[in-house]
């Protein structure tokens, strides 16, 4: 792992989680939020710059003066490199040491593990399926019993577009005076600013709708 000093001078503060196996990383003054360790993984990121640059192993533990065991087992993650080191072998792929520890391009997030949010209502359970801090687009996933909903109250909210996307059951949408009844495969797009309130009209199935709202209200 890269020497603290480095990682302070790429924005980059590094604290132990409580359960040992987490790190809480900030970048830049503002922004915060968890990761897992694996995540901060280099040895990948290695391994995509050397073949996007056409190099074989050899080449470059010949212009590092490393061996070649060592690039190998560093692209795996099978052992840690010096900052000295790891300069030489940024170096040679043409890429900046701060470019291994930036945001991943893409975010998995299980079925299973996706955090619960509640935003009120009756009957529901939500589960927030973008991360946390993604500012551009926020997906959220309800599953709404029969009879559940938002609340006979219309609300809005700070974004530009929302959508409402029903994979199981139904769901009525109530928006200016009108209401949609949405089936599954149905999907509505309206202004999220729009005072709206919805609910699942069934007296005995559920419904599963996806929630898209760009950009994210919070």
């Amino acid at each position: 792992m890269l020497g603290l000093n480095l990682l302070s001078a790429l924005g980059w503060v590094m604290q132990p989680g409580g359960d040992g196996r987490r790190e809480r990383i900030t970048v830049g003054p503002d922004v915060e939020r968890e990761r897992p360790v694996a995540e901060l993984r280099i040895g990948p990121r290695l391994r995509r710059a050397r073949l996007a640059g056409g190099l074989t192993l050899a080449e470059v533990a010949g212009a590092t003066g490393l061996t070649k065991g060592f690039i190998s087992q560093l692209e795996r993650d099978m052992t840690s490199a010096s900052v000295a080191s790891l300069v030489k072998v940024c170096e040679v792929l043409r890429i900046s040491v701060g470019a291994l520890f930036e945001p991943p391009s893409a975010s998995l997030t299980r079925a299973d593990e996706a955090p619960r949010i509640n935003f009120g209502g009756v009957g529901l359970v939500e589960a927030l399926l973008t991360p946390r801090g993604t500012s551009d687009l926020q997906v959220i996933r309800s599953v709404i019993e029969p009879g559940g909903g938002s609340g006979e109250e219309p609300y809005g909210l700070d974004a530009k577009a929302e959508v409402a996307y029903v994979l199981e059951g139904a769901l009525v949408v109530a928006l200016e005076g009108e209401e949609f009844r949405l089936g599954a495969g149905d999907a509505l797009t309206f202004s999220a600013r729009v005072p709206h309130a919805w609910h699942n009209p069934s007296a005995d199935e559920r419904a599963v709708t996806l929630w898209v709202l760009a950009p994210s209200p919070w």
